[in-house]
């Protein structure tokens, strides 16, 4: 029988989404939970896509197959009181046995959070302090650069062998103040490691005035990751929402 879960999380004490050998992730939680319920046989959960360490989410997805027939409800308690606080399933729900977390995702919507006020060590774990002034409309005037379908290798991890397709499609970005607050949301078909937080990265440059708005469409045409931002602080990213 397989499910499909939405589930939220503070990654502050995570080595990220992805199971690693000797490190707690959020999958490897998961998943030995998974297993105990599923009466010892292994379980494996499959997520719409992996977040770093110290990155949070607000609505992941993931789905895994049970050889127990389960009410959703049942299961959602069950789980919830076996994993760790600082995750928590939000739904659970039946899904055909060809459904897919990861390859049926039609966009994906990320935030990201950050202080340009005074320094506010309760946030620390959730908003990036950036601390400073920052000049929002030369970071507005930036983002419709990013608007559309672009090769993004510019803006994926230096050593991104894995992937050999770096083209997405951004359908919207935009930027909003709240007090001494910026919240930047980005929505897309899909998004290569550490591409938002250099994404974002870049605009902070943008804003810095060390780069201007249209270095952006420079930046994607050269293909070189060098010629972009350094990669934001994780703590202030979160994935929104996946939809299907």
């Amino acid at each position: 029988m397989r499910y499909l879960m939405t589930f939220s999380y503070d990654g502050t004490n995570y080595y990220g989404y992805q199971k690693q050998p000797s490190k707690i992730t959020i999958q490897g939680v998961l998943e030995t939970a998974l297993t105990k319920i599923n009466k010892n046989i292994d379980v494996v959960v499959h997520s719409s896509g992996r977040t770093d360490s110290k990155v949070h989410a607000l609505n992941q997805s993931a789905h895994f197959d049970l050889d127990i027939n389960i009410n959703e409800e049942k299961l959602k308690r069950a789980l919830n009181g076996l994993i760790n606080k600082d995750i928590y399933i939000k739904k659970i729900v039946k899904v055909n046995d060809d459904f897919h977390a990861r390859y049926n995702v039609v966009k994906k919507e990320y935030i990201y959070k950050m202080n340009i006020g005074e320094y506010n060590p309760i946030e620390k774990n959730y908003i990036y302090q950036y601390n400073k002034n920052i000049d929002i409309k030369k970071m507005k005037k930036a983002i419709k650069y990013l608007k559309g379908t672009h090769n993004f290798k510019a803006f994926t991890k230096f050593d991104n062998q894995k992937e050999t397709d770096f083209i997405r499609t951004i359908y919207n970005v935009k930027i909003n103040k709240n007090k001494n607050e910026l919240i930047l949301y980005f929505i897309g078909n899909g998004f290569l490691r550490y591409m938002v937080r250099n994404l974002v990265g870049t605009l902070i440059d943008i804003g810095e005035g060390k780069k201007s708005p249209l270095d952006i469409k420079y930046i994607l045409e050269s293909e070189d990751r060098k010629k972009a931002g350094k990669t934001a602080n994780p703590e202030g990213l979160y994935l929104s929402k996946v939809y299907y």
